[in-house]
């Protein structure tokens, strides 16, 4: 098990907490038009991409999807830029080019920019870990997917390769038990997605994604088989989406009960209670937490409101075709 000291703890809660006020600061400019085009909501995600992001070195790559916030943050996207990426500011990592999560890369901090239809930000991470093991660099790459995702033939393409080249490379899939608005009971016939693992030869973990400290824990250790050259890990992080697909979608198809329940293991709530449990974390930590985050995405909203928009005689730069 990985050792933590107080301050892990609290860094582990710093980040989730960052997401979702970055998150709902989003939620808020959307509804207020600053933001064109829609925003892909984080809420129950948290500790999956907190947890994984935490476990990288540097000189790793992860490969985010729409509701991995955490580890951009993590990497070093400031909130900032990420806001200026959803006003589509020639600041943002696209320049303008894209909005929310689509195109949000930036590969001096180790991040892969997200390819918009799952799974194939899978494809690229495995590209990235190829070439890791063909410069026999000491590397790994991270990619996340979703339980939708699997259904794709990359999905299994992607395992396959990765299997027999015993490449360096986690897969993260995040099974919220919505593809959209299909549920899983129509999405696979099978008792559970890790069992995909065991069919292409690697090792398949399961996790509850809502609690950071497992999340973290399992990735470290599919991380460190990854970089002694023991090949890739398929985990999979149980979680909710607790929001629609995105903001416009209202989620009437998912059961009240079933979000009532999930609700109820908050990944943030959750873990604030065990550090209190553990004093690790008292109350004027919380607030020095709070203050420092609301200024934060504060300063954040008002660099990338004073960011202009790209000039348009730049729209074919950096077109490859």
């Amino acid at each position: 098990m990985l050792e933590r000291d107080k301050a892990d703890y609290q860094k582990l809660l710093y980040w989730m907490m960052l997401t979702r006020a970055v998150d709902d600061r989003s939620i808020s400019l959307l509804k207020l038009g600053k933001i064109p085009g829609t925003i892909f909501s984080q809420k129950g995600h948290e500790a999956i991409s907190v947890g994984a992001a935490c476990a990288l070195s540097d000189a790793d790559v992860v490969a985010p999807l729409h509701r991995d916030l955490g580890a951009y943050l993590v990497r070093g996207m400031t909130p900032g830029r990420i806001f200026s990426q959803a006003m589509a500011r020639v600041s943002s990592p696209s320049q303008g080019r894209d909005v929310n999560t689509h195109g949000m890369g930036d590969l001096e901090l180790g991040i892969i920019g997200y390819v918009s239809h799952l799974p194939q930000s899978m494809t690229v991470a495995l590209g990235a870990a190829f070439s890791f093991q063909y410069r026999k660099e000491p590397r790994v790459a991270l990619t996340f997917t979703g339980d939708g995702a699997s259904s794709e033939g990359a999905f299994s393409e992607s395992l396959n390769l990765a299997a027999v080249l015993k490449l360096p490379i986690v897969f993260v899939l995040e099974d919220n038990q919505y593809a959209y608005s299909t549920p899983s009971k129509y999405q696979y016939a099978i008792p559970d997605l890790v069992s995909r693992a065991a069919a292409f030869g690697l090792p398949g973990v399961t996790v509850f994604g809502n609690n950071i400290l497992d999340v973290q824990n399992v990735v470290v250790e599919a991380i460190s088989r990854a970089r002694n050259g023991e090949g890739p890990t398929l985990i999979k992080a149980n979680t909710m989406r607790m929001q629609g697909h995105a903001l416009h979608d209202s989620a009437e198809y998912v059961p009240t009960e079933l979000l009532d329940k999930w609700r109820k293991q908050d990944p943030i709530s959750n873990y604030k209670t065990l550090l209190y449990e553990k004093q690790l974390l008292d109350d004027q930590t919380e607030r020095n937490i709070i203050t420092q985050i609301q200024q934060e995405v504060s300063d954040g909203v008002l660099w990338a409101e004073n960011s202009p928009y790209p000039d348009p005689s730049t729209l074919t730069d950096g077109v490859y075709a």
